[in-house]
């Protein structure tokens, strides 16, 4: 039989990205099990490595159950949070720490005391972050925000990223020294693409989940659904077959279930977070490729300018009109990034709104470059 990870409230979050069950039917998947329990009961950081989707937060609560340690298992997305608040909800604050810190609070490092830290998407951690994170990490404490008194914790950190890290840590996007610290015990989730022999397994418990609850009998797949399955691509990991199979379940007849039920043609590619693994192009930049030629084709005037400003101001937008994040993505300094605000009419000056506003991400630059230094 199929060894079969779930959530404990995998119905809980309907319209997750997440992958919400694993099987390890494929031999690369039976080969990820074998070393993830061969990890778990020691004291490593763990590393997870993958596409969205394809498991890892699954992986992580198997490494926790398998560790032995007597605390709770604690979840935390690390893209979730504003760079302004990131800091205290991992390490925690005092009352009066910060404007509308009212009482005391513990961080997520004192929630998951004698258990197990998930830091989700860390390739998304802000430098100043990380060095703090470096810190805890090495000396085994916590200060809150408004303290000094250091707290000990005991707490094992999973990590997890769809960032290829290495890449990141040369652009100067993820330091050096944390990489080295939290790749100790690594775990490489590939697509589900690369693990065939998942497919249909998976497959089957998706049946099996639904099929309750939209008070069905025994269900059956044809083989050309199956042969349909495997050789589909599954862009989206397995929340996409996921998503497949329900409507499949909705759609199909007399118990089976057929190609034409699955609408694998049918369907838009996934857009996803997860950046490629390798420097070679990848899918995002043949649609760049093919964007920037159909606009040669058309012989618009003043391209060059009409692009420049497309880009900053919807990085601008992305990073919600904050200046250092917005240079951060585009990898250029703020001073070059004012410019083109200016020149693009996207930058409110004079204004007492747009001069509180760069007061404060100017101080937030002046914190980064303290740590930095």
């Amino acid at each position: 039989m199929n060894r079969v990870l779930t959530f404990p409230d995998s119905q809980a979050h309907p319209l997750s990205i997440r992958a919400k069950a694993m099987v390890f039917n494929d031999p690369v998947s039976l080969d990820i099990l074998n070393t993830t329990e061969l990890i778990a009961p020691s004291e490593a950081t763990v590393l997870i490595i993958g596409d969205t989707g394809t498991g890892k937060e699954l992986i992580a609560r198997h490494v926790h159950n398998r560790s032995g340690r007597s605390g709770p298992f604690v979840a935390v997305n690390c893209g979730a949070f504003s760079e302004n608040l990131i800091e205290a909800e991992l390490f925690g604050h005092e009352a009066g720490a910060f404007t509308g810190a009212q009482g005391q609070r513990q961080g997520w490092f004192e929630a998951a005391q004698h258990g197990t830290l998930f830091l989700d998407e860390i390739g998304d951690l802000p430098l100043a972050m990380q060095v703090k994170l470096l810190r805890v990490l090495q000396e085994r404490q916590v200060v809150r925000l408004g303290s000094r008194k250091p707290i000990d914790i005991d707490v094992r950190l999973v990590a997890a990223t769809n960032v290829d890290l290495v890449s990141a840590v040369e652009a100067g996007h993820f330091r050096a020294d944390l990489y080295y610290r939290l790749n100790i015990a690594t775990i490489n989730l590939p697509p589900l693409r690369e693990r065939p022999g998942d497919i249909i397994p998976l497959a089957r418990h998706f049946v099996d989940s639904y099929r309750a609850k939209l008070h069905l009998g025994p269900i059956d797949f044809s083989s050309n659904a199956r042969q349909a399955m495997i050789a589909y691509s599954w862009t989206g990991n397995i929340r996409e077959l996921e998503n497949v199979i329900h409507y499949a379940l909705i759609v199909c007849r007399d118990g089976v279930i057929r190609s034409a039920d699955l609408r694998l043609n049918e369907r838009v590619p996934v857009l996803s977070s997860s950046r490629p693994f390798s420097v070679a192009e990848d899918d995002d930049g043949c649609r760049l490729s093919k964007a920037f030629r159909e606009m040669f084709d058309e012989n618009r005037d003043s391209l060059f300018e009409q692009v420049e400003e497309t880009l900053v101001r919807l990085a601008f937008e992305h990073c919600d009109n904050n200046q250092v994040r917005t240079a951060r993505l585009l990898g250029i300094s703020r001073n070059i990034l004012r410019a083109q605000l200016k020149r693009f009419g996207l930058l409110a000056t004079g204004s007492r709104a747009g001069s509180l506003a760069n007061d404060k991400e100017g101080a937030t630059l002046l914190r980064l470059g303290a740590v930095e230094a």
